[in-house]
C-alpha cells in the first residue's frame, strides 16, 4: 500500500504551495511509511508515500523520465510481459520497479497503456512539456483514488482526508 496526492491548476502557479502538498502528504503517511517523495511544477504538485517492496532502493517517487512524472499506488501483475514488450520498442530501464514499466509504459503508448495493464493501481502522470496530467484507476477500483474538480484546476488523493 502506497499513497499518492496531487494537485494540478493552470490559474495560479503551485511551485510555492509545498506547505499545503505537506500537509496533504502528512494525513496519508501511514499508507507507505518507508519513504516519501514531492515533484513541483509551475502547475502541478505530486506527492508520494511509500511503502517499498519492489526495487526497494531505486523504486521511489515520484519517479521521472524526460518531461514525465508519475505517482502510483498499485501492482501489476504484468509487468515482466509489459517490460519485455517495452525493452523491444526500445525502451531502457534503470530499475526493477513496476513503477518505472508503468511510467514508460505511459510514455510509448499514452492512454492506450490501460488496455494493456492487468493489476490494481491508481496513478497519475504529469507531463510538463505538454502541461497535461492523465490519472486512471483500475476497472474495479481496488486502489482508491479520490478527487476533487474546481474551475481552473483539481485535487487528488488516496484517501478523501487529504483533499480536506
Amino acid at each position: 500500500m502506497c499513497g499518492i496526492a496531487g494537485w494540478s491548476d493552470f490559474r495560479d502557479e503551485l511551485e510555492n504551495r509545498g506547505e499545503i502538498m505537506r500537509k496533504m502528504r502528512q494525513s496519508i503517511t501511514h499508507r507507505g511509511p518507508d519513504a516519501s517523495g514531492d515533484f513541483a511544477d509551475r502547475h502541478c504538485r505530486l506527492s508520494h508515500t511509500r511503502l517499498a517492496v519492489i526495487d526497494v532502493e531505486n523504486g521511489a517517487q515520484p519517479m521521472s523520465s524526460g518531461c514525465f512524472t508519475i505517482v502510483y499506488n498499485g501492482e501489476l501483475y504484468n509487468t515482466a510481459e509489459l517490460r519485455a514488450e517495452l525493452l523491444k520498442k526500445g525502451c531502457a530501464f534503470s530499475t526493477h520497479s513496476d513503477t518505472e514499466v508503468l511510467l514508460k509504459a505511459y510514455i510509448a503508448w499514452g492512454e492506450d497503456c490501460l488496455l494493456k495493464l492487468n493489476g490494481i493501481y491508481a496513478f497519475a502522470v504529469w507531463n510538463s512539456a505538454e502541461q497535461t496530467l492523465f490519472m486512471a484507476r483500475d476497472r474495479i477500483g481496488v486502489k482508491p483514488f479520490f478527487y476533487y474538480l474546481y474551475d481552473g484546476g483539481l485535487i487528488f488523493a488516496s484517501e478523501i482526508k487529504s483533499l480536506l
